[in-house]
């Protein structure tokens, strides 16, 4: 299986979900099936029916973290350099037709959150921006149309 990368803080996040669903979620469920259960015939129970679906979508969600948390490459974004943009580094960059900067952390799939300003390293505007130094201009196909990007800071997140 591939390696996806992380970052340290995105994968203590899928520690924690994990450990959350095992710990506290998990038993909630088994407790929710065995009450059901003792409502009478299974066949016609629809709290059990319910629960039942409840504990393989759980189930199915821990094997999913279990399998990225294990095919997981940690990349410590403190590690890296900034003279150019890699994975985990903070990139400002401005539109050269609206004038406008934005600023995103480049992360792992499981970490992107536009309204955070952290964009999934496989989304059209990071992969042009990989490899490129500040005043480096892009241009990436998005769904308005074609931007024009200039690379004005490269830093360290936090």
């Amino acid at each position: 299986m591939t390696r996806h990368p992380i970052t340290p803080d995105g994968l203590k996040k899928l520690q924690e979900e994990l450990k959350r669903l095992k710990s506290s979620e998990r038993p909630k469920v088994i407790e929710a099936i065995a009450e059901a259960r003792g409502h009478g015939v299974i066949s016609e129970n629809a709290e059990y029916e319910a629960a039942k679906e409840q504990q393989a979508f759980l189930e199915k969600r821990i094997r999913e973290l279990e399998n990225r948390i294990a095919n997981s490459n940690v990349v410590d974004p403190s590690i890296v350099g900034t003279d150019k943009v890699v994975f985990g580094v903070q990139v400002t960059v401005q539109d050269l037709e609206s004038g406008e900067e934005s600023s995103y952390q480049i992360v792992g799939a499981d970490e992107a959150d536009v309204s955070a300003q952290r964009i999934s390293v496989t989304s059209p505007v990071a992969r042009a921006l990989i490899g490129k130094k500040v005043g480096d201009v892009v241009q990436v196909q998005v769904p308005r149309g074609l931007l024009e990007l200039e690379v004005m800071d490269i830093t360290l997140p936090g």
